[in-house]
């Protein structure tokens, strides 16, 4: 019944969008960040491994550390709940998707309107000179070798352009998806604990605009009790289900 209605809601939704979180991805092998059993936070203090202060102080841990996961983002493919997001947006179901993964997923299972809110690996950026890389011609050799990814123009290391913790959200991704909110009627969530901040805010604003809310997630969310559709199911068969039911 709550698959049914959460197919009636977004077929007739005027401007529905989706917002993903690690939880959509972690199917295809990449894990996720705060899980009780093993989230990477379980397992390391985020403002020693992944924070900018990490990066700046000790270069050689972060990328240490970075490299395992880099490996598993770049190999990772996309699984059945990404291609699912994918067909709603080619058949106009949902107008965009705004995700907090930085692996690529959506754009590999043929999504065109991503906001990448967490930023991306597909590029890198030199911490001295500001220039912009494309990451592939460095991820070979750091991959392989661990060889820290270093400016072609002055020497000086690259930052993936992955947001750090101490680092502020890109303001122009920003800035699209909040006119993407204003524009919005309906929200649906998937693979997200919603308990980081500003995002966490996103479907709130949704339903305090009188914007329809679901979510897909296999553990409750602070806002549950204000959803229209709440599904605790593994995304690769409930984001299925829900695409079957609308008639395309």
């Amino acid at each position: 019944m709550q698959i049914a209605l959460a197919a009636e809601l977004l077929a007739n939704a005027r401007h529905a969008v989706i917002l993903s979180g690690a939880g959509i991805s972690t199917p295809s092998g990449i894990p996720d960040f705060r899980s009780t059993d093993n989230g990477l936070w379980q397992k390391y203090n985020p403002f020693e491994v992944a924070s900018l202060t990490a990066f700046r102080v000790n270069t050689n841990h972060f990328f240490e550390w970075f490299r395992p996961l880099t490996k598993q983002i770049v190999e990772a493919k996309p699984n059945k709940a990404h291609f699912a997001v994918s067909e709603l947006e080619k058949h106009g179901i949902i107008k965009s998707v705004i995700t907090q993964n930085i692996d690529n997923l959506h754009q590999k299972a043929g999504s065109k309107n991503v906001f990448e809110i967490h930023g991306t690996l597909n590029t890198m950026t030199c911490a001295s000179c500001y220039t912009k890389f494309p990451s592939s011609q460095f991820l070979d050799s750091y991959l392989e070798k661990g060889k820290i990814p270093t400016c072609p123009r002055c020497q000086n290391i690259l930052k993936p352009d992955a947001i750090l913790f101490e680092e502020q959200l890109p303001k122009r991704v920003w800035q699209c998806i909040v006119q993407e909110i204003n524009k919005s009627d309906l929200m649906m969530v998937i693979g997200s604990s919603l308990e980081v901040i500003p995002v966490a805010n996103l479907p709130y604003q949704i339903i305090s605009n009188d914007g329809k809310l679901i979510i897909i997630n296999n553990e409750p969310t602070y806002i549950d009790s204000r959803a229209d559709v709440v599904l605790h199911e593994n995304v690769i068969t409930a984001l299925p289900a829900v695409l079957e039911k609308i008639n395309l």
